[in-house]
């Protein structure tokens, strides 16, 4: 099994991800005791989807994010550059009639301006160039169209903080050992959500990424942070 460093090499992700694919819904939902379910109404609320709207699900794994997006009545497309998640997610894609499509968050096959909204939920620290990706979010986003960013982030409750950081390193590899079909990617992932910037932080990479009128707010204390900003024009 493959396990990614914090260099985030493409090609080590996306085989550490197709590592991960089998059980990646059920180990996400375990590890966050089941708050992964509400992190994605959150994120669906956030964006603000109107039926025949058109939405892009950067990152999107085996799709469970892009079906939870398309019960607003939006027209959702799930991306993603692990063909095994896509493939552990086929069976959503069928009967959701979602499309799916392998692609690079850095260079996305799509038209300028070709998408109402995009969201990326827990992939986004993934991406070795994230102002990159941000940028890129924007060409495909038509002017006056909305990102949203679902991703960790830094726990606001100080006493929690330390809890939480606990679990993220000694915890969280354990109870992927007995539920992950690739335990040593969570390593890494625990070790990527620790690394990541805080909530202004990324506000502010955000913003200097095509975006403006940008906020956020936090889930769960601030374990997760939404984040959405809009195009410019429109």
């Amino acid at each position: 099994m493959t396990r990614a460093t914090l260099a985030k090499e493409p090609h080590d992700v996306a085989r550490m991800f197709d590592g991960v694919a089998k059980r990646y819904d059920l180990t996400n939902t375990v590890l966050s005791f089941a708050q992964d379910r509400r992190w994605r109404r959150a994120t669906r609320d956030a964006l603000g989807l109107l039926p025949g709207e058109r939405v892009l699900d950067v990152a999107a794994g085996t799709g469970v994010s892009t079906a939870e997006l398309a019960r607003s009545g939006a027209q959702a497309v799930a991306s993603d550059f692990s063909l095994g998640m896509l493939r552990a997610g086929h069976h959503r894609a069928g009967r959701r009639q979602l499309p799916f499509v392998a692609a690079d968050a850095l260079r996305l096959p799509f038209a300028d301006g070709a998408f109402d909204a995009v969201t990326i939920s827990f992939g986004l620290r993934n991406i070795a160039d994230v102002s990159g990706a941000l940028a890129e979010f924007a060409r495909v986003t038509r002017p006056g169209g909305r990102l949203v960013v679902a991703e960790f982030s830094t726990p606001v409750i100080p006493g929690f903080r330390q809890l939480y950081l606990n679990y993220l390193m000694r915890a969280l590899p354990w109870v992927a050992r007995r539920v992950s079909s690739n335990p040593d990617a969570y390593v890494y992932l625990a070790e990527s959500i620790r690394s990541w910037p805080g909530q202004q932080q990324l506000a502010w990479t955000i913003a200097n990424s095509g975006w403006q009128e940008v906020h956020y707010r936090n889930l769960t204390g601030g374990v997760v942070a939404l984040h959405w900003a809009r195009r410019p024009g429109g």
